[in-house]
């Protein structure tokens, strides 16, 4: 049923990172080669953080998250790319995942390439695309005009930044493009606004594709206060955020958790939140709420 309701939308995209992204894929992997995923990599922290000091790469923990989220579970493929090392050597807290990623980036000529033998070794059907291909950082302005270099230290200010750009400005990757130019249906979020959603939209290339698609625009909202600088954004801000990088390309409609079910304006309400975890979408629930709203849209 919800696989027929995407059958006017045959091409569809998701754009962002962290564990928002994951569960966006993981919601919609019936969807298979169908289904695209561009993902952020400007993260700086934790085990992706260090390989990044070490080895000048691109930030790999948000494609191993969707990776791991669209594998098959349990097995073995997925409890290797999910393990982390614990003790007192150089290797405690990493993750095996980005090792493997990283390990194979050097093997072949492209990270892309390195996303791609991962895909069909656990035998993912989902596309994954790295925003860029060269390694970048997020710089946020804060109205003071200091600047916050680091997703981590974005994610840490205590004030809204009235900019964010990319340090240094990259190349988008070309299958990216490509991906957006031929998309039905562009879906933004959840996840943290600032740091996850907003970078690959940095990107000029990319963001001008958006607004040159024909494709209708989805943004689905987070069900907790995020953490960050952008806990206080209202929807009409962010709206406003997306206009600056986007143009007249608009947001078609929202999607929120709610109680029990109803739509007012663009914006769809929807039990949504999973019963294991406050902050984590139910992805039978979002897969029912995305079916809905594309069967508004017919």
């Amino acid at each position: 049923m919800q696989k027929n309701a995407f059958q006017q939308y045959p091409n569809v995209v998701a754009i962002g990172g962290g564990h928002g992204l994951g569960r966006v894929l993981s919601s919609l992997s019936f969807l298979g080669a169908h289904l695209t995923g561009i993902v952020a990599t400007t993260d700086n922290g934790g085990s992706t953080g260090r390989l990044r000091k070490e080895q000048d790469c691109i930030a790999w923990g948000d494609l191993r998250n969707c990776l791991s989220q669209l594998a098959t579970r349990p097995s073995v493929g997925s409890m290797l790319f999910e393990y982390r090392f614990n003790g007192h050597s150089e290797l405690n807290q990493h993750n095996l995942g980005n090792l493997m990623l990283l390990a194979l980036d050097e093997l072949c000529v492209r990270p892309l390439e390195a996303v791609n033998l991962i895909r069909k070794m656990l035998n993912i059907e989902t596309q994954l695309i790295p925003m860029s291909e060269q390694p970048t950082h997020l710089v946020a302005i804060a109205a003071s005009g200091n600047r916050i270099l680091g997703e981590v230290q974005v994610d840490e200010m205590k004030e809204h930044p009235v900019a964010l750009s990319l340090e240094p400005m990259v190349e988008v990757t070309q299958e990216a493009v490509e991906a957006v130019k031929q998309a039905d249906l562009i879906i933004l979020g959840p996840g943290s606004f600032l740091t996850s959603i907003m970078p690959p939209l940095l990107l000029p290339s990319l963001s001008q594709a958006i607004s040159q698609s024909k494709a209708k625009i989805i943004l689905i909202e987070n069900l907790t206060q995020e953490p960050s600088a952008a806990a206080n954004f209202e929807l009409k801000k962010r709206l406003e955020w997306f206009k600056q990088v986007l143009g007249n390309k608009k947001v078609n409609h929202v999607l929120c958790d709610a109680e029990t079910h109803y739509e007012k304006d663009n914006i769809t309400y929807y039990p949504l939140r999973s019963s294991h975890h406050i902050a984590l979408h139910d992805r039978r629930a979002l897969a029912e709420a995305l079916a809905q709203i594309v069967n508004r849209h017919k």
